[in-house]
């Protein structure tokens, strides 16, 4: 995988899923959803902000509320490509790596977060376990991911590794 850069966007602990996506916009296209990505969190006009390959930073508790998938998919059609927390909830975790989105966890929130300008850019290897901030040049490690969601991200999500299996086994 490529390291991933971007600009750090900050949130709280408990970011639920309506503050991620909201209820109305359930039943928005894909590419419609970078409007309101956010918009209920503490960065309402983050969809205004955002770049492709941008980061969200977050404490506790990242994804939490109702297990709807369009949440993490909201976001990266947003264009974060990787969001570092202190925990994830569960369900949205798996439906972020399902659809290819790097969900990684964190000992040092509290520290990146001090230690962070509004609008620094960071650099995260996924591989390695390492994001950085690029302006301090400071390096925090993340926790490991398994070898299995390694191997769901590098495919681009669950679906294309499902079928990247199937054709190797010859059945497609």
């Amino acid at each position: 995988m490529e390291i991933l850069k971007g600009r750090g966007f900050m949130l709280n602990e408990n970011v639920d899923t309506d503050q991620i996506l909201p209820g109305f916009a359930m039943s928005y296209p894909v590419e419609e959803l970078k409007k309101v990505t956010l918009s209920g969190s503490i960065i309402p006009d983050f969809s205004q902000k955002v770049n492709t390959g941008d980061l969200i930073i977050a404490d506790d508790n990242f994804g939490c509320g109702s297990s709807r998938e369009q949440a993490p998919v909201a976001l990266k059609s947003s264009g974060v490509s990787v969001v570092v927390a202190a925990s994830f909830a569960r369900i949205f975790r798996r439906n972020a790596i399902n659809i290819g989105l790097p969900v990684i966890t964190c000992d040092y929130i509290e520290e990146i977060k001090a230690d962070a300008n509004d609008g620094d850019a960071f650099s995260v290897d996924v591989e390695e376990g390492v994001i950085k901030n690029i302006r301090l040049d400071k390096e925090y490690k993340l926790n490991k991911l398994s070898e299995t969601t390694l191997d769901t991200l590098r495919e681009g999500g669950l679906i294309n590794k499902v079928r990247k299996i199937l054709k190797e086994r010859g059945a497609l």
